[in-house]
């Protein structure tokens, strides 16, 4: 396995190792990485001739400064891990090779998909996400992208950057990779306590029911109960729960017949913050 630090470097290294029918498998991380991580990698590697992943904390997605500072930093163990799932290269960039002297992100029309969701609470947050990957898929111009589902609406908006930019590369939506418990594996998991982290079960079990709900109740019972069940939680504050097509992402308050829909929440656990989804097919 090579690391590189430097655009400079690992384009050289392309250029001695790549031909031109061959396929990069690229797997964009934050680091702090979980087996969610290297279901990617599996994925990739079974459908390239390389994979790549990078490990960078974008600070350019970050609305709160806090979220940043703790953001949890396990560069060697991230190797190791990287390793032992034969990952071929990985992109350690420092923030001043990404963005010089100007760590500010650029503006994107995701045509209103930023605007739901997460984009009402997180002020910015995917204009930095669209600046990252765009700068990314531009330095090692992989033929295809692994991004995971639990995190639905930026895998949504990075296929909208990849065709509004009219970029060569192919954006492969992987499932949720689940504990046994049902949390959503996440790189903030590690923030929580242990009582936490068990009772965070608790989400997917609320998700699966929902599911189980829009087949004979209304949109607006379902919210209620949604709502109803984090209210007078002891460890757990419900930021949002909604019902979106998949495409738009636009909340919806009818469920039509043969059309694709997504439960989506947003929990707090102190100050750790937890997102989670669910297909909902009618």
């Amino acid at each position: 396995m090579k690391v590189f630090k430097t655009r400079a470097e690992l384009k050289t290294y392309f250029k001695e190792i790549r031909s031109e029918n061959d396929k990069i498998g690229f797997v964009p991380t934050m680091g702090a990485l979980h087996q969610g991580h290297l279901s990617l990698i599996k994925q990739s590697k079974e459908n390239n001739h390389f994979t790549v992943a990078s490990i960078f904390v974008n600070p350019t997605q970050f609305d709160k400064k806090e979220d940043l500072d703790n953001y949890p930093k396990t560069l060697e163990p991230d190797l190791d891990l990287l390793e032992k799932a034969a990952c071929d290269i990985v992109f350690v960039p420092s923030i001043e090779e990404i963005y010089h002297d100007n760590i500010v992100s650029i503006h994107f029309d995701f045509d209103g998909l930023e605007n739901e969701m997460e984009g009402k609470f997180r002020t910015g947050h995917f204009n930095g996400v669209g600046t990252i990957v765009k700068t990314l898929f531009e330095i090692i111009a992989p033929t295809n992208a692994y991004f995971g589902e639990k995190d639905f609406q930026q895998l949504q908006i990075v296929r909208r950057m990849v065709k509004k930019s009219k970029l060569n590369v192919s954006v492969i939506g992987c499932p949720i990779y689940r504990e046994e418990s049902g949390l959503a594996m996440s790189s903030r998991n590690k923030r929580l306590s242990e009582k936490e982290k068990k009772a965070a079960s608790i989400i997917y079990k609320v998700l699966n029911k929902v599911v189980e709900k829009s087949s004979s109740e209304t949109i607006s019972d379902i919210e209620q109960w949604v709502s109803a069940e984090f209210k007078n939680h002891p460890l757990f504050d419900l930021e949002y729960f909604t019902i979106a097509d998949i495409e738009t992402l636009k909340t919806v308050s009818v469920l039509s017949p043969n059309s694709q829909y997504r439960a989506f929440i947003a929990v707090y656990a102190n100050t750790v913050r937890l997102i989670d989804n669910i297909s909902i097919n009618t």
